[in-house]
């Protein structure tokens, strides 16, 4: 029985048709993935994505605009009570010398080439968004 939403946010950084990617483990499961994470009670969306940034990576960023929001019902793969949420942004980095793996999670990150022939990404949103990404930006 799904009894909890679990909302999602990340930041599309963007860089020479290269998209920022985080290598990490969950749940025991390697993935590819987009900065961010879930929002906290009493946090707003945008705050969220600042606070992921700082907290993973070390770096500030400009919210350059909404990219896409989920529309459809999803289940978490990780939990089997959670509805998902997941919102996206594109993202500017203002002080990347600062950048710094700061999360024990994080294996190391990657600047993605976006015209690369394949997806990369597990997660099924994820996927939708690199997609997306390739006829924004290419």
């Amino acid at each position: 029985m799904i009894d909890k939403i679990n909302i999602r946010v990340y930041g599309c950084a963007m860089k020479d048709k290269k998209v920022l990617t985080l290598f990490e483990e969950y749940a025991g499961e390697a993935l590819v993935k987009f900065p961010g994470g879930g929002l906290e009670y009493g946090e707003g969306v945008l705050e969220c994505l600042h606070r992921e940034f700082d907290e993973e990576l070390n770096v500030k960023i400009d919210i350059k605009e909404h990219f896409f929001t989920q529309e459809n019902f999803l289940v978490s793969r990780f939990r089997e009570n959670e509805q998902l949420l997941t919102i996206y942004y594109i993202v500017h980095i203002t002080n990347e010398e600062d950048f710094l793996i700061m999360d024990p999670c994080i294996e190391k990150t990657e600047w993605m080439a976006i015209d690369r022939p394949d997806n990369p990404f597990p997660l099924p949103i994820d996927k939708i968004v690199f997609d997306k990404l390739k006829e924004k930006f290419l």
